[in-house]
């Protein structure tokens, strides 16, 4: 019997993948809920949109009444909760929309499994967060399931909360729960304005490809597809009550990893060598720019037995080719009126 899952922002970078995955493991009848943003793209799903155990519905998760609705309709075994604002700039130039979405609409969502699942059993409520809750690193050190919350700025801040009210409904109305904290993803379908997608494009069209400060932020990269995997994991596996952190092993600071992009783009375009670094465009650093990222996925490996499938220079290099050979899409997805954003702010989250 299939088990019937909701997935928000299944329309999303991350969540088309998880939507995806579980969807082709034919164990699932999932409902997609997205309430397609500028991020939110149908174009992603494209391949599965006529599955029969897939069904796309348009909504606000910040509608309590459409939401309690929806979980009145359907009789869902699980919610897997990806519905998010993202981006770190857009946060600071407008943090009240990041609290709607990330703390409210959790909070809706937390309202409706409540009431509905009273006296159900074999029910899962999975929240996945982000590593920035944890703040910013030094040069040595991991973030690991217990290290305190940090978060430094409005985003890490709403996805913070967001991860506490997970737990209080857990705590006060013994609601079964998991969460993960992941690093920066990438791969197929990133939306670009995150630092890999939108290098790729900018090296493409000879544009200035911006970097914040003199590059020295790191991050822990983690391919899309292995996030995915380690989503159905932790979901059909992991502890009720638990948090995970997914993470790649797989640290770069921005101008190294900005530097072999170059380097990948200039062979596969037949550019002279070392040509796309000249178009690197040191700008002013985000305020409160995190200094580094980094995940100790030790317990997911031990507990669960997962790791990264891929190399970083592999998964770099799929990324490039799926861009290269999905130009409509790109060229669909920077045709926006929101490319005017990420060329008036520059971003490298």
């Amino acid at each position: 019997m299939h088990k019937n899952v909701l997935i928000t922002g299944g329309a999303g970078f991350i969540g088309s993948h998880v939507v995806r995955r579980f969807i082709k493991s034919g164990n699932y009848q999932i409902v997609n809920l997205d309430k397609l943003t500028y991020a939110g793209n149908l174009e992603n799903l494209r391949d599965i949109e006529n599955d029969p155990n897939y069904e796309f519905i348009k909504g606000d998760i910040c509608d309590f009444d459409f939401i309690n609705e929806l979980f009145k309709k359907h009789d869902f075994h699980g919610v897997i909760h990806l519905a998010a604002e993202s981006h770190v700039d857009r946060s600071i130039t407008n943090p009240m929309e990041f609290i709607q979405t990330n703390v409210v609409g959790t909070v809706s969502l937390l309202n409706a499994v409540k009431e509905a699942w009273k006296g159900k059993e074999n029910r899962r409520f999975y929240h996945v967060s982000t590593d920035e809750v944890y703040g910013s690193l030094g040069e040595e050190g991991l973030f690991k399931e217990i290290t305190p919350y940090d978060p430094k700025s409005p985003y890490s801040a709403s996805k913070a909360s967001s991860d506490h009210f997970v737990r209080a409904y857990g705590n006060t109305y013994d609601l079964p729960y998991v969460i993960s904290n992941c690093s920066n993803n990438y791969g197929p379908n990133h939306f670009p304005e995150k630092l890999i997608p939108l290098m790729i494009h900018n090296i493409r069209n000879k544009k200035p490809l911006p970097v914040y400060g003199k590059g020295e932020n790191v991050r822990d990269w983690l391919y899309v597809e292995d996030h995915a995997r380690a989503i159905e994991l932790i979901f059909e596996k992991g502890k009720n009550g638990e948090t995970y952190n997914i993470g790649g092993f797989n640290e770069w600071k921005n101008i190294d990893l900005v530097h072999l992009l170059c380097d990948i783009m200039d062979r596969k375009l037949g550019n002279e060598q070392g040509s796309s670094r000249e178009l690197i465009t040191f700008v002013k650093d985000r305020a409160g720019h995190d200094l580094r990222y980094a995940i100790d996925a030790s317990k997911l490996n031990e507990e669960l037995g997962w790791e990264p499938s891929l190399q970083f220079k592999e998964g770099l290099e799929k990324t490039v080719d799926w861009f290269f050979n999905n130009e409509q899409w790109l060229n669909d997805v920077t045709s926006g009126d929101y490319m005017k954003y990420y060329d008036e702010h520059y971003t490298n989250r």
